[in-house]
């Protein structure tokens, strides 16, 4: 038997630390929150992407009572992405959660499905997407999306 053992750098920052580039994305997110449709988790998460043309694009999760037809705010900044700027690549996402008349405490981190989207985004752009995962005070930040789920599905 061998052993391998997976480590992620994650870098903690405080919403002053960062650049303005990264404050314009985590207020984008932040806003983003408000065009949620979480009536049935309350929960109310937003994600903003930077692509590499310098637009930048929303997303919020919305629920559905056919559960689970709703989708989550990640890939919803992400396929709106794709389809409006095909062959686009996403330079880097900020994503945060607003919920019992506040924003987390702790960073946001996207579910399973987002993370092996976000992988393909960034494969298909060939460089690394930063990922900033935002809590109340303080800001994970990421390299890579592949830092998200480093066991990925790799025939893509």
């Amino acid at each position: 038997m061998t052993e391998k053992n997976i480590t992620t750098k994650i870098q903690v920052y405080s919403y002053s630390e960062l650049t303005e580039e990264q404050k314009k994305l985590v207020d984008l997110a932040k806003e983003a929150t408000k065009g949620s449709y979480a009536p049935y988790s309350q929960f109310n998460v937003g994600a903003a992407v930077l692509l590499e043309n310098g637009v930048t694009i929303k997303g919020a999760n919305q629920e559905n009572a056919a559960f689970p037809a709703g989708i989550c705010a990640e890939r919803s900044a992400i396929f709106n992405a794709g389809a409006n700027y095909p062959g686009v690549g996403i330079k880097s996402i900020a994503v945060t959660a607003f919920t019992r008349g506040a924003f987390v405490e702790e960073p946001c981190a996207p579910c399973g499905v987002c993370r092996q989207a976000l992988i393909e985004f960034e494969k298909n752009a060939g460089f690394p997407m930063e990922v900033l995962m935002v809590g109340n005070d303080t800001i994970y930040r990421l390299d890579s999306a592949c830092d998200l789920l480093p066991l990925t599905f790799k025939e893509f």
